[in-house]
């Protein structure tokens, strides 16, 4: 062979093998960037959809978990214990909710007049959980009762008289109501308010059915979304059924690629699920880390303080948490509430005040392992009572477990008083020597509410300050103060 001809052969061959190399290296790269790709929809699509999954997962726990069917309705006959998965739920009011549709036939909820004993505080809200109407003293009803009447959006027929109409944006209307005890009222009270609503279809209106309620204190039920594959799962359940905004339709354009499209069957293959959770993961980091990050989910109320409010916008308190505006949808807002809370209302009401805790008086975020102590004044400015609630960092709901979540100055006569009237609440895995009845049980990384019923003047014109939680040292039967961490 010629040499001139030797070095083409070989000039050709690796031509042909860089060429396959390549090859292979825009497959393998076109392969990543389409997996990267999904990945990063299905980050997106999740923070997009947590409200619906949310407010779907309650919905879906009274099937799955109180064996009911679908339009039932769930109450408590005390308040809720560890049990009870609830975001940020209290454990002092009863609740009654339920999921229900007025797809094909418009609904109808009589909600009853206040009694002398309990009166309604809660919200309608819709697939979205964007509020609709809020109900009783301080709703549309004023707390004498009506009947609520939710129209579905595409509906053209005619609407009688003698209802308080509603047409939301979707098929879903979903409620939570506390009905609050007043005038020394009872647990007692407060169910039979509860039991009083009565729900059915316009078309039965002439003779309405029994509606029916189960009582959900006895069970363990879980309505927490759940940052696994069933948030995938519930996500089609909900597109299926609801109808296409015009301002979603290019987040529906996204979930087609991950094979969620109304109308046809959600089988993604392997490689695609397993981009699906990977995004999902993320997405629930990028809402943990604006969670804990001060200026995220909560801004400081005090200057001096770590104690903090929930930190949302303005003009959305304004016009009533629809979390859209002229130009977008507030995604990441929107979902930033609904990571921790449920059933926004229409109007913030005075009836109660949040004071939410995530760090110590050092600036530490809270941790299972350690002790705290918060010290709550004998002039704590609630006219009604006070409660303070630890919750999960890591479900945002209550601890489980325990035969403890919260404590409040309805049970202070149990607690032990310092000279001055004011009480130490205890926050730690076990309790401090003497101080049970002072112990709210911890363990895991937790959170704080402290919630004023009533609240009056002094809280608003920030003359009176709640103290920080500090970190305690325990040290056989003595707790005392951790004064190397505040030094």
């Amino acid at each position: 062979m010629k040499p001139g001809t030797f070095y083409l052969l070989f000039s050709i061959l690796t031509v042909a093998f860089l060429c396959t190399a390549n090859t292979a290296r825009a497959s393998n790269s076109a392969e990543s960037i389409e997996y990267q790709m999904k990945v990063q929809r299905a980050c997106e699509v999740a923070i997009w959809a947590l409200p619906a999954v949310s407010i779907y997962d309650i919905e879906l726990s009274i099937r799955r978990d109180l064996s009911g069917k679908f339009g039932d309705v769930a109450y408590l006959t005390k308040p809720m214990t560890s049990r009870h998965g609830f975001l940020t739920a209290n454990d002092v009011t009863p609740y009654v909710f339920s999921g229900q549709s007025c797809k094909d036939d418009p609904l109808v909820v009589e909600v009853p007049p206040s009694s002398e004993k309990a009166t309604f505080f809660g919200s309608f809200v819709d697939a979205w959980q964007a509020p609709i109407v809020d109900v009783g003293a301080r709703g549309a009803d004023k707390g004498k009762g009506g009947k609520y009447l939710f129209l579905p959006p595409d509906y053209k027929g005619d609407v009688p008289d003698g209802y308080l109409v509603y047409r939301p944006y979707s098929y879903g209307v979903h409620f939570a109501f506390r009905p609050v005890a007043k005038n020394g009222g009872t647990n007692e009270d407060q169910v039979a308010l509860a039991r009083s609503l009565k729900v059915y279809r316009l078309s039965q209106a002439a003779n309405p059915p029994k509606t029916t309620f189960i009582d959900a204190y006895p069970e363990k039920l879980v309505t927490l979304p759940v940052y696994d594959w069933t948030y995938f799962t519930d996500l089609n359940t909900f597109i299926q059924r609801e109808p296409i905004l015009e301002r979603d339709k290019a987040m529906m354009a996204l979930l087609t690629t991950l094979g969620i499209e109304k109308g046809k069957e959600f089988k993604p293959d392997n490689e695609t699920k397993k981009a699906m959770l990977e995004g999902l993961e993320c997405a629930y980091n990028f809402l943990q880390h604006r969670f804990v990050t001060e200026g995220g989910a909560l801004v400081r109320f005090w200057k001096d303080r770590q104690w903090g409010v929930f930190n949302l916008p303005p003009e959305q308190v304004k016009l009533g948490f629809p979390f859209v505006q002229s130009d977008r949808v507030l995604s990441d807002e929107r979902a930033q509430y609904y990571f921790y809370g449920t059933y926004l209302p229409v109007s913030l009401g005075g009836s109660t005040f949040y004071l939410g805790g995530l760090r110590d008086k050092n600036g530490e975020l809270l941790n299972g392992t350690d002790t705290y102590r918060l010290r709550v004044s004998a002039d704590t400015p609630a006219k009604d009572f006070w409660s303070v609630i630890v919750y999960s960092m890591k479900t945002k709901g209550f601890m489980e477990g325990v035969d403890r979540v919260g404590l409040s100055s309805a049970q202070i006569e149990k607690m032990k008083k310092n000279d001055d009237g004011s009480v130490d609440v205890y926050f730690a895995p076990r309790a401090p020597s003497g101080m049970e009845s002072n112990w709210i049980p911890t363990g895991e990384d937790f959170f704080l509410l402290f919630r004023l019923y009533g609240p009056d003047k002094p809280l608003f014109d920030k003359t009176w300050r709640l103290g920080d939680v500090e970190k305690m040292k325990q040290e056989g039967d003595t707790v005392s103060r951790n004064k190397k961490k505040e030094s």
